[in-house]
């Protein structure tokens, strides 16, 4: 990554302004505070710099002319662990999908002494390993010598919705070329409140390139959260961050809600399955409001209710970064429906917006897709309110609204007094239809597809590609018979991907 120091704050100021803006309101006590630290904390910061020395010095002199493979073995007799054959199968893979291997945390620091000099893996897979503090701890010191592993990760993240920026595909920041980008997850170890203080330690050193971390599932609290915040006001390096079935609430939604207002490198943000109510939905979103970075945020199952959904409707009116948006399953009726409409209606960049298993009617639903018509410059493509049942009144007005917004898809349950299995009828197969127009024209269903690309280019973005399909006039083709094109098309990245038609 860029070592370039120009761009960083003096480190005082940083922490002064960081600790001023995050501090709580209501207690003279810090919650992290390296100047004042008790004696437990000095005495277990002595004990990390004696693992920090056991990691960086132990016998790697000796270690440093043998194999990859030679290394870990000997990594293994010094901790006194079994070697993980399946690691040593595959250390010279780009991603060493390690999750469910009961690790412990010293089989996890025999892995961490062997990736201090690796150079070919990338993504780190480590959930469900119970590497406790000493683990993450020897993660955070191999991080420190490894400029190649880009992502520390738990669970497999679940499909990025169409229009989603790719987590595996970084923005550039403005900053000087990096090594390729790294990851890891850490999800379901347990590492709670001094795992979080390692890894805010870490941090607020801005000096890996990882930048993709998953943190699920690892009971972190209010502390935790003010831990990681402070970190991440002033980190421009983690891009996507995954914190979702954690213990935050209210308290930590402000901790969050202040971290995103001045964090300048976030792009993806998971906090489902966490605690949050209004309080902390309202923090989250006020947050929102001057955020420039955040393209991806998911606060689904979570306790938004109609002002938390009133304080995202503001957030989106001002928002000029976020292209999805994930409340589902927040306790949002249809007047907090119509409050996010009252943002739809000036918003220019939000692209998916999930709205699934709120107990929204008709009404609301009315409400969501009119503010998308009266927005000319609307770039909505997936609205999902598939538990609700729509009317026939319903879908005519949206037969309209994609007249207007042709790369707009809404996901409803089904019509009112019908089965699901009747409400859709899709006619004859698109992809007959289509190989039958390119027979006649005696080209390839593939170049037919690329034809409809500007850029003469095998891959297109799903909106791109649904709006083309829609506008076209060599077939006749409905946004349903479209919907199926685009499953059997979808990378599940955003991206339509015709080479395999080839």
């Amino acid at each position: 990554m860029d070592n370039d120091d120009d761009n960083e704050p003096l480190e005082s100021e940083t922490k002064d302004e960081t600790e001023a803006a995050l501090a709580p309101q209501n207690s003279d006590d810090t919650l992290y505070c390296e100047a004042e630290a008790l004696p437990s904390v000095e005495k277990e910061k002595a004990n990390r710099e004696d693992s920090e020395t056991d990691l960086e010095i132990e016998d790697t002199e000796k270690f440093f002319n043998i194999g990859q493979k030679e290394l870990y073995l000997e990594a293994c007799k010094l901790v006194g662990v079994v070697p993980a054959s399946y690691f040593i199968r595959n250390m010279e893979e780009s991603c060493v999908n390690l999750n469910h291997h009961g690790l412990g945390p010293l089989g996890t620091k025999a892995i961490a002494i062997t990736l201090v000099s690796n150079t070919t893996v990338l993504k780190l897979e480590l959930e469900d390993n119970c590497i406790q503090q000493e683990g993450i701890l020897s993660l955070m010191e191999m991080l420190h010598e490894n400029y190649y592993l880009q992502e520390l990760v738990g669970r497999p993240p679940p499909p990025a919705p169409p229009g989603t920026p790719g987590d595996s595909e970084p923005l550039k920041p403005s900053q000087k070329p990096n090594p390729p980008p790294h990851a890891q997850n850490v999800s379901n170890n347990g590492l709670g409140l001094e795992g979080a203080r390692i890894i805010s330690d870490f941090l607020q050193e801005n000096n890996s390139s990882l930048w993709k971390l998953k943190l699920s599932g690892n009971k972190f609290k209010e502390e935790c959260a003010l831990l990681l915040c402070q970190a991440l006001s002033s980190n421009y390096r983690i891009r996507s961050l995954n914190l979702s079935h954690n213990e935050f609430s209210d308290t930590g939604g402000e901790y969050l809600g202040q971290m995103l207002a001045l964090n300048v490198g976030l792009q993806s943000l998971n906090l489902s399955w966490n605690h949050f109510n209004i309080r902390g939905a309202v923090a989250l979103c006020n947050g929102l409001r001057s955020n420039v970075t955040l393209k991806k945020l998911d606060v689904s199952m979570n306790g938004f209710g109609n002002d938390g959904a009133l304080a995202l409707g503001d957030a989106l009116r001002l928002n000029s970064c976020l292209v999805y948006v994930d409340v589902s399953s927040n306790g949002i009726t249809n007047e907090g429906a119509s409050r996010i409409s009252k943002g739809l209606e000036n918003n220019e960049c939000l692209q998916v917006l999930k709205l699934f298993l709120n107990p929204i009617s008709l009404e609301g639903a009315y409400s969501l897709i009119m503010a998308i018509k009266r927005n000319p410059k609307s770039r909505m493509e997936d609205l999902d309110i598939s538990n609700v049942l729509v009317s026939d009144q319903f879908v005519k007005v949206l037969d309209g609204v994609c007249a207007i917004h042709p790369q707009l898809d809404v996901l409803y349950k089904g019509l009112q007094g019908l089965s699901s299995k009747k409400t859709i009828a899709l006619g004859t197969s698109p992809m007959k239809l289509i190989q039958n127009y390119a027979d006649q024209k005696k080209i390839s269903v593939a170049e037919f597809f690329k034809g409809l690309n500007p850029s003469g280019l095998m891959t297109m973005p799903v909106g791109d590609f649904r709006k083309a399909m829609i506008q076209q006039s060599y077939i006749p083709i409905n946004r349903y018979q479209v919907r199926e094109l685009i499953k059997k098309l979808d990378e599940k990245k955003g991206m339509v991907n015709f080479s395999s038609l080839t």
